[in-house]
């Protein structure tokens, strides 16, 4: 099909339609958006993208990204860092926060195990949280990955991994979203309800 738009912007389009989420045409959108900016916006645009991929890594301690030493979190005198939140993603850890409820330490995986992806331990950073709770000093692991089959497979795989240590291993409830109705709820949602059922 041809097209009407020249090999330069072709490219530009193809670049956000290679992100993930974004279809042909919100990719057409963002790159006639980026095209209508002044040309100092643009190039703060394009300039942040490389300082970013150049200065962004992933902390040494719980893998989330920084462009520091350490993250903030790990830095803080004020977090618990006897408990560790275990998450998927580096999104996961301000979904968490959000709530300001969780005052320890996270670890981010960067995946769960997926066979059917060909994932497997070795691809996701589990092996750098088994020594981290080796090192001692940790009592309690959440596991606050996704409640769907590669999430639960992956809190199991990794609780298993923690088993020779004495260290506590939780999963996050799962249970009726606040404001919802029972109705509506499909019965795994309400099994795990009732597994997570607490006193009043």
């Amino acid at each position: 099909m041809a097209s009407f738009f020249p090999p330069t912007f072709e490219a530009l389009i193809d670049g956000f339609a290679a992100l993930p989420g974004i279809g042909r045409k919100s990719a057409q959108r963002l790159a006639f958006h980026v095209l209508s900016l002044p040309e100092g916006e643009a190039e703060q645009f394009a300039a942040a993208i490389l300082q970013a991929r150049t200065s962004v890594h992933t902390c040494p301690v719980c893998q989330n990204l920084t462009d520091a030493e350490l993250c903030p979190i790990c830095k803080s005198d004020r977090r618990d860092k006897s408990v560790i939140c275990v998450v998927a993603e580096p999104r996961d850890v301000v979904s968490i926060e959000r709530s300001r409820e969780f005052n320890g330490v996270y670890h981010v995986l960067h995946g769960v195990l997926s066979p059917m992806n060909h994932v497997g331990p070795d691809d996701i950073r589990v092996r750098e949280l088994v020594e981290r709770v080796g090192a001692g000093g940790v009592s309690e692991v959440i596991m606050a990955t996704n409640p769907d089959t590669e999430g639960d497979t992956t809190a199991m795989y990794i609780s298993r991994l923690l088993k020779p240590f004495d260290v506590r291993v939780t999963r996050l409830a799962y249970g009726i979203p606040v404001g919802s109705n029972l109705e509506f709820a499909d019965d795994a949602t309400l099994l795990r309800a009732l597994e997570g059922r607490r006193d009043m």
